[in-house]
């Protein structure tokens, strides 16, 4: 009973972060940005502070992400370290409340702080999943945790765009004071949500590494030492190689979708309807999905789910319509929860129980390193092209290298070479 209590309140930080991920990054706070803080700045330059924020976060997190998980590892405090993350990104989000229209470098200042604090406790989260599953369950519990993160992540989601199109009947002046309430209510959730994990995850003494030459000395050499086991570690270095590029495919496709549906002319509510669309399918498939893989190998269901995201991409360069754009959705629904979720598990049966942290911190990097290459080339391919279709198009390439190199793993032997 308190094993599964324990997964439960692991898995419900997913519920309660992914708010962050859905409400702020991909919904409301470039739409409350472009008209609200950064309304005296052209359209190219509130899409060049935006952009030059995500990448300054993502910067970070790549620098500091293995050196985190180094420290939670040799002081078992990853539990604190995610509070304390979690803490800082869920005070900057209640926080964009009270920034005034215009004031677009308080509210980029505050989301690049609220960015550092969600992908941070990440770090721990990810790592925290050797305490709570085995062998033979964390293909599934890492499952669980994508599926109600989908769950929550759309039903605030779904709130929000509630109180914005009903705002009058509710009380408020306008559709933008809905949104501001919509960051404060998104800080709660998230805050709230994460109390089960602190009160009920049990987190083991992983570490009985020496630090009597110096903590931070410790952890630097450990992180260095991480970072050359993974290169040398073939198994482990193909994996990271292959997630790095894959899920930059990924990434790419959920930053891009707004803006590849307004470049064909498809409304804001289209769009809206069709990031709640993805959330919903997501929660049962990604659950769905992990059980498929007990059944066809945890290998054999990341390239199905690679596959599909090429159909994917030649779907959404053919695409005309509203309805296939709703299809699109679904499909992304029915499979990215899955690739996570698989990717996550798979990379936590390779790495070293005791350095979980430590490792997930380099996973983490590897993630958000990935946030560069998709969006340059599809940048690079719409400018020489002057074609956004093809520009779309040229992310499966990202998906045919993933696939390539995780043929190359042999999954029956990650751990003994």
């Amino acid at each position: 009973m308190m094993k599964q209590k324990n997964i439960f309140a692991w898995a419900l930080y997913d519920w309660a972060n992914s708010v962050y991920a859905t409400l702020v990054i991909a919904g409301f706070f470039p739409v409350v940005f472009k008209h609200y803080w950064a309304g005296n700045l052209t359209t190219e330059q509130s899409t060049f502070w935006l952009g030059s924020a995500n990448g300054i976060a993502s910067l970070l997190i790549v620098i500091a992400a293995p050196v985190l998980g180094a420290i939670g590892d040799i002081s078992s405090i990853r539990k604190h370290m995610l509070f304390g993350f979690m803490l800082l990104g869920a005070l900057a989000t209640a926080s964009f409340y009270s920034v005034d229209a215009g004031s677009w470098e308080i509210a980029l200042s505050l989301y690049v702080l609220g960015t550092v604090g969600f992908m941070a406790a990440n770090v721990f989260y990810d790592s925290l999943l050797v305490n709570v599953s085995n062998e033979t369950n964390v293909d599934k519990v890492s499952g669980l945790g994508y599926a109600l993160g989908y769950l929550g992540g759309g039903l605030l989601l779904a709130v929000g765009v509630y109180l914005s199109q009903n705002y009058a009947q509710l009380g408020f002046a306008s559709a933008m004071d809905t949104l501001l309430v919509s960051f404060v209510l998104a800080a709660l959730w998230w805050f709230m949500f994460s109390l089960p994990l602190m009160a009920w995850v049990r987190e083991t003494r992983l570490s009985t590494r020496d630090t009597s030459q110096g903590f931070m000395q410790q952890v630097f050499a450990d992180t260095w030492r991480s970072l050359r086991h993974v290169f040398q570690h073939r198994q482990i270095g193909l994996f990271l190689l292959a997630y790095w590029v894959y899920i930059d495919g990924i990434d790419t496709i959920i930053r891009m979708a707004v803006d590849y549906g307004l470049s064909l002319g498809f409304g804001m509510n289209d769009l809206i309807t069709a990031l709640l669309i993805t959330q919903f399918v997501g929660f049962p498939a990604a659950i769905v999905y992990t059980r498929l893989a007990r059944r066809v190998g945890i290998k054999q269901a990341l390239i199905g789910g690679l596959v599909l995201y090429l159909g994917i991409t030649l779907l959404g360069y053919q695409m005309d319509t509203t309805r296939e754009f709703y299809i699109l959705a679904v499909l992304i629904g029915l499979v990215q929860g899955g690739v996570q979720a698989l990717s996550r598990s798979l990379y936590s049966r390779m790495i070293p129980v005791e350095r979980s942290a430590e490792f997930f911190g380099i996973y983490n990097m590897m993630g958000k390193a990935a946030a560069v290459l998709g969006p340059i080339l599809m940048g690079l391919v719409a400018i020489i092209s002057n074609n956004h279709r093809l520009s779309l198009l040229s992310v499966s390439v990202l998906f045919i290298i993933g696939i390539v190199l995780l043929l190359k793993i042999d999954i029956g032997h990650i751990r003994d070479d």
